[in-house]
C-alpha cells in the first residue's frame, strides 16, 4: 500500500514539506508507504475547462500535472499539503488540482484522501476546507485525525514545535493506514467498490 503527497509549496523545505514528513514517518513506522511529490517552483496553467482531457491527463503537458496523475493511478491514498496564503491555499496547488481531477477523477475515487494545512497563524479553517472539497466531489474517503489537519510555523521547520499540530499529524497517518488496512480486508473478503449512478446533470437557469 502506498500513500501519494503532494507539497503544494513551491518551497522543497519548508513548513508544509515538513508537516508532510511527519506524516510520512508516522506512516512508515505503521508499514505504510509514502512518496512526497513536489509541485516545484516552475509556472502552473489553470484548468481553462477545454474538454481536452487525455488518457494520461491534462492536454497541457508543460507542468508537472500528468506526472502527478501516473503517479495517482497506482496509489492507494492520499494527502494533499498546502501553505496558507492570504486566508485560502496557494493558488499554485489549487490550480493544479483542479486540472488533476478535472482530467482524471477516476484516479482518485474511491481512494481516501486528507488534506494538511501549514500556516503562520490564521486562514487554516477555510483552507483546510476548500482542500477537502476535492474529495467530496470524487467519492473519497475522508481520514481525519484527533483535530483539524493544521500546524502552525513560520520559519522553515518551526511547526516541529508545534506540539499538537505534530501530535494530530501522527494521528492522522495511523487513521490512514487503519483505514487503508480496513479496505485491504475488505477487498480480500471480496467487498466490491459501490456501483454509484452516473450521467445526471441538472442546472438550474432561471
Amino acid at each position: 500500500m502506498k500513500v501519494l503527497m503532494l507539497n503544494g509549496s513551491s518551497n522543497p523545505k519548508g513548513n508544509t514539506r515538513c508537516a508532510l514528513g511527519i506524516v510520512a514517518e508516522e506512516l512508515a513506522k505503521e508499514g505504510i508507504e509514502s512518496e512526497i511529490f513536489e509541485i516545484g517552483a516552475g509556472p502552473v496553467r489553470d484548468c481553462i475547462g477545454c474538454g481536452r482531457c487525455t488518457e494520461n491527463g491534462c492536454v497541457f503537458a508543460d507542468d508537472r500535472v500528468n506526472e502527478f496523475v501516473a503517479l495517482a493511478k497506482q496509489a492507494d491514498a492520499f494527502v494533499f499539503g498546502t501553505p496558507v496564503y492570504y486566508a485560502h491555499p496557494s493558488g499554485r496547488v489549487l490550480s493544479f488540482l483542479d486540472r488533476a481531477f478535472y482530467s482524471s477523477k477516476c484516479a482518485f475515487s474511491h481512494k481516501p484522501g486528507a488534506s494538511v494545512v501549514v500556516a503562520r497563524r490564521a486562514g487554516t479553517s477555510a483552507s483546510f476546507d476548500a482542500m477537502n472539497k476535492y474529495f467530496g466531489i470524487s467519492e473519497m474517503p475522508v481520514v481525519g485525525s484527533s483535530y483539524w489537519n493544521v500546524a502552525h510555523g513560520a520559519r522553515a521547520g518551526e511547526v516541529v514545535r508545534d506540539d499538537e499540530g505534530v501530535q494530530t499529524l501522527k494521528n492522522l497517518a495511523k487513521n490512514m493506514a487503519w483505514l487503508l488496512r480496513c479496505i485491504e480486508k475488505g477487498r480480500e473478503c471480496g467487498v466490491a467498490l459501490p456501483d454509484t449512478y452516473d450521467g445526471a446533470r441538472t442546472n438550474f437557469i432561471r
